[in-house]
């Protein structure tokens, strides 16, 4: 992903990427959504995973929507439906987005709503990915009283660089990686 535009904030590191990937368990021809997509780098790994995705990229910034509309061009990724919105409002209001089966939160401003309307549109896998603990905590205690709450992750990542001809480990920012499950996913 060397070619990916960037802007504050973003992009979702690739590890985590992996791991949250990972986690979602996408399935060819699966509606998955990308709620604060930014760059779209989730959106663009997603679709290399699995063939006929259909992809939901939702952002409120429009820093975000024109960098993914870049981002995507460049990666050719053709069948993604960019959005410009509330990721409550767009879910809601966006009649083509009638369930979705895979849903990936990288940034929402009403994350407890968001799952809530992820749940009525029959989600059966979530992953959340958040930076502070606030988030965190609430996620958790929604999920749970939804009984979607399957597992949450703290990820932390080092990468080597050198240093006066030896080599030393700068760490990322930890990220948390959250992941709901609908019931009959949980009691698989």
């Amino acid at each position: 992903m060397s070619n990916l535009l960037y802007i504050s904030g973003g992009p979702t590191k690739p590890e985590v990427i992996s791991v949250s990937l990972s986690k979602l368990d996408l399935h060819d021809g699966d509606t998955f959504v990308d709620l604060g997509c930014g760059t779209g780098a989730v959106s663009i790994e997603a679709s290399k995973m699995r063939q006929g995705l259909k992809i939901y990229a939702i952002d409120s910034r429009s820093e975000a929507i024109d960098t993914a509309a870049q981002n995507f061009e460049t990666y050719q990724l053709q069948d993604v439906n960019l959005i410009h919105g509330e990721s409550s409002k767009v879910l809601t209001e966006n009649a083509d987005i009638d369930s979705i089966d895979c849903a990936f939160i990288g940034g929402t401003k009403n994350i407890n709503q968001v799952l809530e309307i992820l749940v009525d549109k029959g989600v059966n896998n979530l992953v959340i990915n958040a930076v502070r603990m606030e988030t965190v905590v609430k996620a958790m205690q929604k999920m749970r009283n939804m009984d979607i709450f399957d597992e949450v992750l703290h990820l932390s990542v080092s990468h080597g660089t050198p240093i006066a001809g030896e080599t030393m480990f700068k760490p990322d920012n930890p990220v948390y990686i959250i992941v709901g499950k609908s019931q009959s996913r949980l009691n698989q």
